[in-house]
């Protein structure tokens, strides 16, 4: 009887550290969703962006992607951003998806603009970059040559190539 009350209590405290844990990971993780505002953005290409990616005006956290649709019209990416309602954006802003370096987490990069009218909540960014495919990129280059024999893109032939003057050679002498 002693041993099962041993086990129980010993498995009791481990769900209670793992329990702890999850807090403190939840907590640590700036996953939890701030108080704020939603403005929204489409994109022709937004690979790379999943729900709760961040959203950041000059590298500093601002919001979350809290969103993403697609357009049945335009067949555009729509992303729904919750921005904190501490930071006021221009109406003019812009946004594009960039990479947290070569092959880092891509993320929402805004830029506010100039104008004297704020986005308000539900408001939309008409300014927008999609993302950049590196593979595609680089597959580009290595399958059209990477400009390799550019001067003879018409299949014409190339001009004949001309000899330097040389001056008359001389009789010889007996």
């Amino acid at each position: 009887m002693e041993k099962n009350i041993l086990e129980t209590l010993m498995g009791a405290v481990v769900l209670i550290v793992a329990g702890a844990f999850l807090v403190f990971a939840y907590e640590g993780s700036q996953m939890r969703m701030e108080e704020g505002y939603i403005v929204t953005a489409k994109f022709g290409n937004a690979s790379g962006i999943s729900l709760g990616s961040d959203v950041r005006i000059g590298g500093i956290k601002i919001g979350v992607v809290s969103n993403l649709g697609l357009d049945p019209k335009s067949y555009e990416a729509v992303v729904s951003m919750q921005v904190r309602k501490d930071t006021k954006l221009p109406a003019d802003s812009s946004a594009a998806i960039t990479s947290n370096g070569l092959l880092g987490e891509k993320y929402v990069s805004l830029t506010p603009g100039g104008d004297d009218k704020m986005l308000a909540d539900g408001g939309r960014i008409q300014f927008t970059q999609s993302s950049v495919n590196l593979e595609e990129m680089i597959g580009k280059f290595m399958f059209s040559g990477g400009g390799v024999d550019s001067k003879n893109a018409g299949g014409q032939k190339p001009p004949a190539a001309t000899a330097p003057a040389t001056p008359a050679a001389a009789p010889a002498a007996p």
